[in-house]
Parts: structure tokens; C-alpha cells; sequence
């Protein structure tokens, strides 16, 4: 696998400040910076110098001197107070160029083998339709897995489905009194299963709301589901069968990962909560407050001053969330083996997780040796700013929203390929639609709000996904221009003008910016790169002819450098959940 130039650069400089300045440079970071006025800027001196007592102008001279200048780099000039510029040597970046070249991880090594993630993400209702709530959840995790199992990890998906509570009393005695309502065992898709679904709890809540006696025996049948009566358990399963088959569904155009097996529902933990709540109690951990079992906290207090608690066991016996997480945190540390453990859950449930995980610290069911992250994410706003509601101000239904991106992106796919057939234009409209909805979300610092805009989604020109799909596109069009026999490869002799150097620069960072992602769990420090790579690509390509470069040996190292731009966009995209396809 390749280190990045900028890794090398570190080991280099390191090695200079230890060689000039003894034991107090080892383990000092040269911070190494892309650079204006050279390739990239060494800043480490200044920190050191002033570690040392020493002068950093003078200690920088130094150190410049202890560098060699027959490998990576080819020029070191010493500025300002103490900086180094580095320029690298053209042989480094064409060495750089050839190992990534051809290699189906990009010479990008995985750096997480030996771990286990277990990723919590998506979490939709049984019983209940997906909507815009359910995106950003579904797609930031969806690509958090494919970039954690990228880096060599063991990624454990995990769909904590809402499929228990006292609302399904409500469900299952409508179903049980009405067995005419059910479906019949005939293939049906997800759209129908749905569409049962919610005729079915519409129903259920009229007759819930307006029949007194229909309410008690609703609430009668709670109790009876939980003490496992078959009848109450067969209508469950039904429902929650009739559920995976829409969610499935909705995966499927989503292109995201989620399968049935990866769905792990409340109903799970259930036989555990009551064990959970009697060891937090006697660990001292949770105590009795007003009838519920609660676990305070300093700091945490409610506008009133007093104490806002986690409950663990309600005043009239129920468990809530906070008993279903502890017990899924210690099933998922025990039985799962988490080394790392991630929620990809929106902004407003950022306490109850900090007390949720406190908790399970002071109760050992996370060890020190175990990280619980909350990957908290911004809400979909409305072009006016608002949550993004329809114009009857109802919650957008997830299917709705991507059938509205294929539909604006037929229009983009006919401006591009006019002379498609209608089945064609739609069958690509789908691929540019689908990613521009990820990609919206992806290439947004997921902490910030963002504005659900097709429009500007589909549009060909900015930062979407559609850009960077017809960018790479374009450039296979690129390669299949290229005169027969010419070959994709690096000439190390030959001379790199500026742009050619530019791009084989920032190709190189491609590992360390997967590297970013995985540390920070922010996919659009990825959708920038990618972007910026585009753009750098432009660059290159207007200054640097290809088809008509002036040698053959040009030619194939420009070849060099297409090819391996298409294959960085080709799996950048792919790792954010986003098609690329050679032709568009």
C-alpha cells in the first residue's frame, strides 16, 4: 500500500528536527500543510524551537540542511520565521501515480482490521411509512458502513427497529377483530404492504378514539402480547413481516445495505429489561424516585433547577427507551464483541445518549476499551427554511421524496442525451436522482441543517452528485478517444507541467482523506474531496491535451493520470453509496 506524500514528507522531517535538535524532536509533529508557495509547508520548527529555547529561524536553516533532496524532495526553501517549503521531485509524484494505478483499493491500506463496529442507524417503525425523517439516518450509516468496512473493519449492522409498545394493542385487536382486513398470502410489494399498513392503524385509532370499550380491550391486549398469548404474537408477526417487506423495498431504491438480517427490533431486547433494571439498581447506579427506578446525573437539570433523570422503569411498571439501549449496549459489547460503538440518530437526542452512556459506563457494561459514539445529525429543511413538511403540512413520505428526484432528473438526463428513448432516460434518471438525494445529505457537514432543494440537487453545475457523475463519465469518454495501443502508464523521467502536478497531488491525498472520514465519521469531508478533484481534473485537462499530447511518452502519462482520477471518483462515489457509471 502507498503512504501519502504527505506521510512521507512527516517521516522525513521528523527525522531532520531528531538528527539537529536530539531526543526533544522524537514524536513532534512537523505539521506538514498544503502550501501556497511550494507543494507543501513544514510548521513544526516553531513549536519545537520555542520547546528548545532555541532561535526558529536559525534551527530552521538547520533542518532544511538535514534533508535530503534526492528522494521525495526535490527543493526546501526556509521562509518566513521558521517555515519550511517543500517542492516534491516529479519522480515522486509519477512513483506515487504508478502504485496507486491499477490497484483496486487505490494503494489506500486498511487501517481497522482487528475491530468490530457495531453501526445503529435508519430505525423505522413497524406499521409505519419511511419519511424524510428516516434520509439522514439511512444514508449518513448506510456510508459509514461502506467506508468503516473500507478501512478492514468488522462492521455489524444493526436496524433497531420500533416494533413493540402499547400502540400495538391498539393494532392487533382491529386485525383480530376484523380477520377480513388481512392480506391475503399472494406476492404483494412493499408499496401494498404499506398501503395495508396504514388503512390498517388509520382504522385502528378511529376505532380506537371513538369506541371506549374497543380502548380497554386494546389496552388489555398489550398485556397479553407481552406474556407471549399466540394469537396477539401471529398478528405481531404479521405486521412486522408486512413492514420489512416496505422497508425492504425502500432499501432497495435507496441502494443501501439494510437487509431483513440486519433488523433487530425493541422487541428483542424485551426479556432483558427487567434483569437490566434490577443489576442498575443494585450496583447503586439507578434508585427510586417517585415510583421509577431513575439515574441522575450532575449537571443535568430541567429549567425548573431540579434534576432531570433517566428513566429506567416508569411509575407504572413499563420500561422506556433509555432500559432498551442499556440492555442493546451490553448485548451488543457481550455478544456482538463492539469494540466501537456508533448511533446514527439526529441532533435532538443528544442527552438522553450522554446520560444513556454514562450510565453504561458507571454500570461496567461499557469498558474503557469501548467507544459509544453519537453520530448526531441536522434536520431536512424546506426551501423556506423550515422542517420540510408538504404544502399540507404533513411529514414527506420517504418514497414520495425520491419518485420527485427521478422525475426532476429526467429533465438533466434529456439536456445531456437528448436522443435517449423514454425507458433509457429513465432507467438513468433513477441512477442521477438517487444520488443527487444522498449526495445532498453526504456532502453536508451531517451536525448542520441542510435544504431539501432538487432543483439545485440535479443540476449539472455546482457541487452534486450529478457533476461529479458526468465528470467521470466524461473522462471514460476520454480514455475511449485515446489513440489504439496508447497505454495507461507513468513515464517517471518525464517533466509534470504545474497542472499535471496539481492533480497528481491531490490524487494522492485520497487515503488520508478516507482516513479523515473514518476518525470523524464526516462523509462530506469525502464529497469535498471528490469535488475539488473534478475541478483540479478541469484544470488539467484544459491545459494538458491528452488525445493530442505532444509524445507518445506524454500521452501514457496522462493516460496515466485520466485513468486513475476515474477509478479515485469511480470508488469515492461508491463508498458515499453513489452509482458511477462509465457512460451516462
Amino acid at each position: 500500500m502507498a503512504k501519502a506524500l504527505s506521510e512521507i514528507l512527516a517521516e522525513e522531517v521528523r527525522a531532520a528536527l531528531t538528527a539537529v535538535v536530539g531526543e526533544a524532536a522524537r514524536g513532534a509533529d512537523p505539521l506538514i500543510r498544503p502550501s501556497d508557495h511550494a507543494d507543501f509547508q513544514a510548521n513544526g520548527v516553531l513549536p519545537l524551537a520555542k520547546a528548545v529555547k532555541g532561535n526558529p529561524r536559525e534551527l530552521a536553516t538547520r533542518v532544511a540542511a538535514a534533508l535530503p533532496t534526492s528522494g521525495v524532495i526535490a527543493a526546501v526553501e526556509v521562509a518566513g520565521p521558521g517555515f519550511l517549503n517543500l517542492t516534491l521531485a516529479d519522480s515522486a509524484l509519477a512513483a506515487q501515480t504508478a502504485e496507486r494505478l491499477g490497484d483496486a483499493r487505490l494503494g489506500v491500506a486498511p487501517t481497522g482490521v482487528g475491530q468490530t463496529t457495531v453501526i445503529d442507524y435508519s430505525q423505522p417503525n413497524i406499521a409505519k411509512e419511511m419519511h424524510v425523517g428516516h434520509l439522514r439516518s439511512t444514508v449518513i450509516g448506510d456510508a459509514l458502513v461502506r467506508l468503516l468496512e473500507f478501512d478492514g473493519r468488522t462492521v455489524v449492522r444493526q436496524n433497531h427497529l420500533g416494533d413493540w409498545g402499547t400502540q400495538f394493542g391498539m393494532l392487533i385487536q382491529f386485525l383480530v377483530e376484523h380477520p377480513g382486513d388481512r392480506l391475503s398470502g399472494a406476492e404483494h410489494s412493499g408499496e401494498v404492504a404499506i398501503s395495508w399498513l396504514t388503512d390498517l392503524y388509520r382504522d385502528a385509532r378511529a376505532k380506537f378514539d371513538g369506541d371506549p370499550e374497543f380502548a380497554d380491550r386494546a389496552r388489555k391486549r398489550v398485556v397479553t402480547l407481552q406474556g407471549g398469548d399466540a394469537e396477539s404474537l401471529a398478528a405481531w408477526e404479521e405486521m412486522v413481516a408486512e413492514s420489512k417487506r416496505y422497508f425492504e423495498d425502500v432499501y432497495a431504491r435507496l441502494d443501501v445495505r439494510l437487509v431483513d438480517a440486519d433488523a433487530v427490533g425493541e422487541s428483542f431486547y424485551n426479556p432483558f429489561l427487567a434483569e437490566v433494571a434490577a443489576d442498575l439498581e443494585e450496583r447503586g447506579v439507578a434508585v427510586w424516585s417517585n415510583g421509577a427506578l431513575c439515574v441522575f446525573f450532575d449537571g443535568v437539570l430541567g429549567p425548573d433547577g431540579e434534576p432531570v433523570p433517566l428513566i429506567v422503569r416508569k411509575s407504572d411498571g413499563g420500561f422506556g427507551y433509555a432500559a432498551t439501549d442499556l440492555a442493546a449496549i451490553r448485548y451488543r459489547v457481550d455478544t456482538l464483541k463492539a469494540d466501537q460503538i456508533l448511533y446514527v440518530v439526529d441532533s435532538r437526542q443528544a442527552l438522553h445518549f450522554r446520560m444513556v452512556f454514562e450510565t453504561a459506563r458507571r454500570a461496567g457494561y461499557l469498558p474503557d476499551g469501548v467507544e459509544a459514539v453519537h453520530v448526531q445529525f441536522g434536520s431536512v429543511l424546506g426551501k423556506d427554511g423550515k422542517p420540510f413538511k408538504t404544502r399540507a403540512g404533513q411529514t414527506v413520505r420517504l418514497i414520495e421524496l425520491l419518485d420527485s428526484a427521478v422525475d426532476h432528473a429526467v429533465a438533466t438526463v434529456a439536456e445531456k442525451n437528448p436522443d435517449l428513448d423514454a425507458e433509457q432516460a429513465r432507467a438513468e434518471a433513477r441512477v442521477v436522482g438517487i444520488g443527487a438525494v444522498k449526495y445532498a445529505d453526504l456532502s453536508t457537514s451531517r451536525t448542520k441543517d441542510y435544504i431539501f432543494d432538487l432543483d439545485r440537487m440535479v443540476s449539472l453545475n455546482g457541487n452534486t452528485s450529478v457533476y461529479l457523475q458526468y465528470a467521470h463519465a466524461r473522462i471514460h469518454s476520454i480514455l475511449r478517444k485515446l489513440p489504439a495501443g496508447t497505454v495507461a502508464r507513468v513515464h517517471p523521467g518525464t517533466a509534470l507541467e504545474p497542472a499535471e502536478r496539481r492533480l497528481a497531488l491531490h490524487l494522492d491525498e485520497f487515503g488520508a482523506t478516507l482516513a479523515a472520514v473514518a476518525a470523524e465519521f464526516e462523509p462530506h469531508r469525502l464529497a469535498t474531496y471528490l469535488y475539488t478533484l473534478a475541478q483540479t481534473f478541469s484544470d488539467f485537462y484544459e491545459n494538458c491535451p491528452v488525445v493530442k499530447a505532444p509524445s507518445d511518452e506524454v500521452r501514457e502519462n496522462r493516460a496515466a493520470l485520466v485513468r486513475l482520477t476515474a477509478d479515485t471518483l469511480k470508488l469515492g462515489l461508491e463508498l458515499l453509496g453513489i452509482s458511477a457509471p462509465d457512460q451516462l
